[in-house]
């Protein structure tokens, strides 16, 4: 089976309908069963597959798509040259604007899950350019602010909220981080089930964020962690951040608040 024919899964649900509706003896026998069926298809399709995917262990840090931006072919405009798969890119569209979520037997299906591995990427290149737009940011905004992305790690950042960034905008580089507007660095998420690709974000999506809700940047610590013995600042500190190759030797940097 090829897989623009795949793409047609969810349409069972329809045929079968047709099917009992033709053939008396498929009916069911009694209201019970019929209206037990009937709350298993509204379970299936309630919310589609974009609502399905977001909602999987692991999603926690994408959006939900809105079906107005994915119709704007302006909105996608070279990516289908970025998925990389041309053949393979209606299907894939095909399945993420879906109204049906998989049931257990479509996941049994390797052929699906081939074609719904390939939806997922797609649904990520889109996501980076989504999440840039108002509508997307304001998505991400409730997000943020709920504390999803988690805190900073940094003692004397107290909790900052992070946003996810991407180190690279070429999928399958590298992993998502997050990034804190305070102290302006970079971390691994907390959250050990996050296994995205930092290109479902981009490099720029902080930065966006930021300039668009301004309110929300915060000044940097005043303080920093200054290393002591027994009360007395060290002098000739030895540590990778305190050195700097110079003409190849090593050359001690005191740092401004030593001084």
């Amino acid at each position: 089976m090829c897989i623009r024919d795949r793409s047609t899964w969810g349409f069972k649900f329809i045929e079968k309908e047709l099917k009992m509706a033709e053939d008396p003896a498929q009916q069911p026998q009694d209201n019970a069963n019929s209206s037990s069926e009937h709350l298993e298809v509204e379970g299936v399709t309630e919310g589609g597959w974009i609502q399905w995917f977001c909602n999987l262990e692991g999603n926690e840090f994408f959006v939900e798509l809105e079906e107005d931006y994915l119709r704007d072919m302006f909105n996608l405009y070279g990516i289908k040259h970025k998925f990389g798969m041309p053949d393979h890119y209606g299907p894939c569209m095909e399945l993420i604007l879906s109204p049906y979520a998989p049931t257990e037997h479509d996941l049994q299906d390797e052929a699906f899950l081939e074609l719904n591995q390939e939806a997922s990427d797609l649904y990520g290149l889109i996501h980076a350019r989504f999440i840039l737009s108002p509508r997307g940011l304001a998505l991400m905004y409730q997000k943020y602010i709920s504390g999803q992305f988690g805190p900073c790690p940094r003692v004397l950042c107290e909790k900052q909220l992070l946003l996810p960034i991407g180190t690279s905008d070429e999928p399958r580089t590298s992993r998502v981080k997050v990034y804190c507007p305070k102290c302006e660095e970079v971390y691994v998420p907390r959250d050990k089930n996050v296994n995205l690709d930092g290109s479902f974000f981009g490099t720029s999506f902080p930065h966006v964020f930021l300039k668009t809700y301004d309110a929300l940047i915060q000044q940097k610590p005043k303080e920093s962690y200054v290393p002591k013995i027994f009360g007395f600042k060290l002098y000739k500190k030895e540590g990778s951040i305190f050195k700097k190759e110079c003409k190849g030797e090593c050359k001690d940097v005191i740092m401004k608040g030593d001084k």
